[in-house]
């Protein structure tokens, strides 16, 4: 018989890393994937010995080739069943896009956008058949569209999107489809992205949700059977005045704002 997993992606650090904490400490045997096979070692071996059973470890890029496919079979080479799938990989890149690498900005679409889907679509059956769930992780970028940061936004509104569709239709099914939108988080994130905390986001830092506590917030609320998980009051204000504001007001305040984040 098959051992039912959670499968982590971008579990090397930061909320992906928490979120493997949360479930391992709710009893779940966590499967985590990442590029950095050597971070994912250190975080198997503090979960085992905080009690946690011993994770196992996949180190693939998810968006090479054959890269969902392989972790299908390693996965089931192993003995193991995905009954929840948390699509935390990602990355975003800050600047316009007429100047950011054109290359880059592609394979940001891959791993956000193709990767999760691919992930999604691959599972699916096994989580069905296990009445489990999907916890895809967006941003509050996904409720405004974002000049200075377009793609990234863009690609965060298409897990929202996907993520309250998916819940509708495996709602009979039993199956739990839950979006995580944080808003900023201090990790490995903004370095990535080109961004700085400094200057207007070292202003930000009260206000931030800490990764553990998103990571929390995220398991609760795909637990609960919620469709959108916003972690922090200041977060659930700004998804809320941005839906409020007309467009033509928003977008600049939204330029300006991406322009502050630059170093």
């Amino acid at each position: 018989m098959s051992q039912p997993v959670t499968l982590i992606t971008g579990a090397s650090e930061g909320i992906g890393a928490e979120l493997a904490r949360v479930f391992a400490a709710k009893g779940h045997e966590v499967v985590l994937v990442a590029r950095r096979g050597e971070l994912l070692t250190t975080l198997a071996d503090e979960i085992a010995a905080a009690g946690g059973k011993t994770p196992m470890v996949v180190a693939l890029d998810l968006v090479a080739a054959g890269a969902v496919e392989s972790l299908a079979a390693t996965l089931a080479g192993a003995g193991r069943t995905v009954q929840y799938l948390v699509n935390n990989a990602g990355f975003g890149l800050i600047g316009r896009v007429y100047e950011l690498d054109q290359a880059e900005q592609l394979a940001m679409v891959d791993l956000n956008i193709r990767a999760l889907t691919a992930l999604t679509l691959r599972f699916l059956p096994e989580i069905r058949k296990a009445s489990g769930g999907v916890l895809n992780v967006a941003s509050v970028a996904s409720f405004m569209p974002g000049p200075g940061f377009a793609v990234y936004y863009a690609t965060k509104a298409y897990v929202r999107s996907f993520s309250e569709a998916l819940a509708e239709e495996l709602k009979p099914a039993g199956v739990k489809v839950s979006c995580l939108c944080p808003g900023p988080v201090e990790t490995g994130f903004q370095s990535r992205a080109g961004m700085s905390f400094t200057g207007a986001m070292a202003a930000m830092k009260p206000a931030l949700v800490p990764a553990a506590e998103v990571a929390r917030q995220g398991y609760d609320g795909l637990m609960a059977g919620r469709r959108i998980v916003i972690p922090g009051l200041v977060n659930k204000a700004l998804v809320w005045s941005a839906r409020m504001t007309p467009r033509a007001v928003l977008l600049p305040v939204l330029a300006t704002a991406q322009q502050k984040k630059r170093p």
